[in-house]
């Protein structure tokens, strides 16, 4: 009889928990609406119990890890954009100088609506469909400029001291993740180095729903003809767990990619690499990190690290190693975003830097020997003009009336054509000339230089004429 006895204590144990906790739980939400009905007897303003709910809501995601979040209605919309990488809208990118100021466009997106429609660079949004918009924040504006495809949008556009009015069809807005080095005269990615058309180059700027289909497209496209491949995660903050998984195993043929391990440290999923690869194993592979790479950027470049297929370059990664999932609220109006476990490389070591850790702990992705390169920030922001000219070719010879920062390599530019140089002679620089990080990954990939002079990599303590180039992404 003893073991039926105990038997039923440990069900009446796990019972009278439960009941405990439901009603802890309940005394809780006692607590939260004896709040709610005093707040709205005496508060000496009327007051909006849902606001006051979602209020709630943030501050208890709050009191969690940095990456739990409670996501509101007007802006969940947006984060399943992000993650679908489509939205309905007019294409264009905009920002905010001034939180006062009108919103302005950075550049229309090639082959949108809004560069049919003859948007530029530096426009300024002054009204959408007749109602004043100067004084609304950058995320009311973006609001408004979406909407059901096939809908039409009037717009007021401040350029210079001229005002514009334009009406816009919206069209389904799909977001890229996989992009090249430049773009050709039809304004098609080139997947190939500008200065050295035989390595390869694909950059990946976030890991959303098509990321997978596009990279292995482009990958087939290339077909293995070129001798080294440059996978650049720099900037590119993650996105979707088996995004990352399926990008890993497009270069290798076996092994662990990742494993995460939920509360307590139990461990939930193995994730393995399957038989076959998209690239030949036997040309040589960098990926490219910056203290902006993180979550799934680092899950790539740990896995790709610890199995030798890769040289890792750059700076040491953001250290993002939780995973979240997005629990809708509200049948879908909102959600929950919360961390529900830890992800481990191959090796077992882990990815995320805790609260307490410095740069002696083990957290993150830290470049190879010889292929660290910090980046001096004047010559990062010369070379993310060149990055922007090189993506949207709405930038390039268009008076930007201070949309960027003015640089020799701008004012040269007007006046040397096809081969620009500044006034003394001296040639303007290039992606090349300044991206220290890809020009030592490539030197140390490749038997030759580009000039045809034998590669020798550089000694810890030799700085080369690159070495003050950038560690963003593009």
């Amino acid at each position: 009889m003893l073991p039926r006895n105990l038997t039923i204590i440990c069900i009446a144990f796990v019972i009278s928990m439960a009941c405990h906790t439901l009603q802890q739980r309940t005394k809780t939400a006692l607590v939260i609406g004896e709040a709610l009905s005093l707040i709205d007897r005496y508060y000496v303003e009327p007051v909006d119990d849902r606001e006051l709910v979602l209020a709630a809501l943030s501050g208890m995601t709050s009191k969690l890890d940095q990456h739990s979040e409670f996501i509101p209605p007007v802006a969940y919309d947006a984060f399943r954009d992000s993650i679908h990488q489509e939205f309905a809208g007019i294409g264009i990118y905009v920002d905010q100088p001034d939180p006062k100021g009108p919103v302005r466009v950075i550049t229309p997106l090639v082959g949108s609506p809004a560069l049919a429609a003859g948007v530029l660079p530096g426009d300024e949004i002054i009204e959408v469909d007749g109602k004043g918009v100067t004084t609304l924040d950058i995320r009311e504006v973006s609001d408004q400029l979406r909407g059901p495809v096939g809908t039409e949008v009037a717009l007021t556009l401040r350029r210079g001291d001229e005002e514009i009015e334009t009406k816009i069809t919206r069209a389904s807005i799909q977001m890229e993740s996989v992009i090249g080095d430049h773009r050709d005269e039809n304004n098609a990615w080139v997947y190939r180095l500008e200065d050295h058309p035989r390595v390869a180059y694909v950059r990946l700027t976030s890991f959303g729903d098509r990321t997978v289909g596009d990279l292995e497209r482009i990958l087939k496209e290339l077909d293995n003809d070129f001798d080294a491949l440059v996978l650049d995660l720099r900037g590119n903050g993650g996105g979707l767990l088996h995004a990352a998984v399926a990008v890993a195993d497009m270069f290798l043929d076996a092994g662990k990619i990742v494993s995460t391990k939920t509360r307590g440290g139990v461990l939930e999923e193995v994730n393995v690499a399957t038989p076959g690869t998209l690239v030949d194993k036997n040309i040589p592979m960098a990926i490219l990190i910056d203290h902006d790479s993180a979550s799934a950027s680092e899950i790539v470049a740990a896995a790709l690290q610890d199995h030798g297929r890769v040289m890792v370059g750059g700076t040491r990664s953001f250290g993002k190693g939780t995973v979240q999932n997005v629990l809708p609220l509200e049948y879908g109006r909102s959600a929950l975003k919360l961390t529900v476990a830890k992800y481990f490389r191959p090796s077992d070591e882990n990815i995320h830097r805790g609260k307490d850790d410095d740069e002696n702990d083990v957290w993150g992705v830290t470049p190879d020997a010889g292929l660290t390169v910090e980046m001096e920030p004047e010559n990062l922001q010369r070379l993310m003009l060149l990055w922007q000219a090189a993506s949207y070719p709405s930038l390039k010879g268009i008076e930007r009336g201070g949309l960027f920062p003015n640089t020799a390599a701008d004012d040269a530019s007007e006046t040397a054509g096809s081969d620009p140089a500044t006034e003394d002679g001296a040639a303007v620089d290039t992606i090349w000339d300044l991206d220290g990080p890809l020009v030592r990954v490539v030197e140390h990939m490749l038997p030759q230089t580009g000039d045809g002079k034998p590669n020798h990599p550089p000694e810890e303590d030799e700085v080369p004429a690159s070495e003050s180039a950038g560690s963003a992404g593009r």
